[in-house]
């Protein structure tokens, strides 16, 4: 079986396909040119001999319902949905209405538990950045949702009037010490960046103060800002959503 795996998110579509066992072909490709060029600018980079196609999908009804017309006539088989499940693949859904979990956090700890089968934390940093926690039995303990770093520098310029509007560093800082800003724009830039690592740090020792050695599973367009300033066992995983459908595909539930 030849699959397509999609993984929708608010900024960025990611795509691989999943042949023999293992996810080839991958890319991304942002929301913003989908918007401006339609799918079309996504359609031309997928292949078309595929038997079965099984997204992830953040991004909305009214979106599945166009990109299931566009990919399902591009590929010429059916295109199904990843849904969050009470349980299923080794996983077991904290939330009393399973179905409110965000599917592509559940699909990325299905895909973080069949690779460690042990005690994680899947920190996934995109537009917002959110961290869940898996015991070593597979339950999902709960999480966190927080603004990811681009949304907090947006949020920052756009509600005082003395903040610039600032970016991100094109690479994070090996000096520590930069973290103390000697100007507003570094201020903000390591300010929120520090807000992201300084969440995934807390919850790694209340973990670890309750018993368990969680291994983090970092995920996500922005995980490489946050990397460097980790401590402890992390794994960078960009594609753990796909890999959690292509194990949904070849598992049993």
């Amino acid at each position: 079986m030849t699959a397509l795996l999609l993984d929708v998110g608010n900024s960025r579509l990611k795509w691989g396909v999943l042949d023999d066992g293992g996810i080839r072909r991958t890319g991304h490709i942002s929301q913003e040119r989908i918007r401006d060029q339609g799918l079309q600018a996504l359609t031309m980079k997928l292949p078309r001999r595929i038997d079965t196609v099984l997204v992830s999908n953040v991004a909305g009804n009214s979106y599945a319902t166009r990109l299931s017309g566009v990919i399902g006539m591009h590929c010429k088989c059916d295109v199904h949905f990843a849904r969050s499940e009470r349980c299923g693949w080794g996983v077991t859904n904290s939330y009393r209405q399973p179905r409110r979990l965000g599917v592509d956090r559940w699909v990325a700890m299905v895909g973080a538990w069949a690779e460690m089968q042990s005690s994680c934390l899947i920190v996934n940093a995109g537009t917002a950045v959110t961290l869940d926690a898996i015991d070593d039995k597979g339950v999902h303990l709960g999480g966190q949702i927080i603004p990811g770093v681009d949304t907090m520098l947006d949020s920052l310029s756009a509600a005082t009037g003395y903040i610039p509007l600032t970016k991100t560093a094109a690479k994070p800082s090996t000096d520590d010490m930069k973290m103390f800003g000697r100007n507003t724009s570094a201020a903000v830039r390591e300010g929120v960046q520090n807000a992201v690592t300084g969440a995934v740090e807390r919850a790694t020792r209340t973990l670890q103060s309750n018993g368990y050695e969680p291994t983090i599973v970092l995920t996500g367009g922005g995980a490489s800002r946050i990397l460097g300033a980790l401590d402890g066992a992390v794994l960078h995983r960009p594609n753990i959503v796909l890999q959690g459908l292509a194990h949904m595909l070849e598992s049993d539930k």
